[in-house]
């Protein structure tokens, strides 16, 4: 039986994932951390990640002082986080805090831009698994309306 069989079966639905969880199973941290929680996690398959986004952010420092708006790759950061999570999840605690890295980002579009007082919803869905390479859908959205997307793949290594 596999990990994720173990712990709960594929497809299954878990609960919300909040921060402080989110901070045990990935090694991200301020102000890198681009996730606040992850929402509707279906075990192999999905989850939506959250981002309430502020004028406290750093970035919003210099990009841009008199209209802020989100860096794009930091939203296609937040997708990989997100993914990430739902890797950790499906596989398993042993899996806590290993290094899930980007190997590719294909067909990225930026739709709108994203300012404080948004908050993203970062909707992951895997297109496939081969070992430990794994292929995701991501989307952007605030208030519903698409902001970013991307296909992605990433690897998680076995070392921590």
């Amino acid at each position: 039986m596999d990990v994720a069989a173990e712990n709960n079966a594929q497809g299954s639905k878990v609960p919300d994932i909040d921060i402080t969880r989110i901070m045990q199973m990935i090694p991200h941290r301020y102000p890198i951390l681009m996730i606040d929680r992850v929402v509707d996690v279906v075990l192999g398959e999905s989850a939506v990640g959250m981002k309430n986004v502020t004028i406290n952010e750093p970035y919003f420092q210099g990009h841009f002082p008199s209209r802020p708006v989100m860096p794009g790759v930091l939203i296609i950061e937040a997708m990989a986080q997100t993914s990430a999570v739902l890797v950790v999840a499906t596989l398993g605690k042993e899996s806590e805090g290993k290094l899930v890295y980007f190997m590719t980002v294909d067909e990225a579009r930026f739709r709108r831009p994203v300012t404080p007082g948004d908050t993203v919803h970062i909707h992951v869905t895997k297109q496939r698994q081969r070992a430990n390479v794994w292929k995701f859908k991501g989307e952007a959205k605030v208030n519903g309306v698409l902001v970013a997307e991307a296909v992605y793949s990433a690897m998680i290594l076995d070392e921590k």
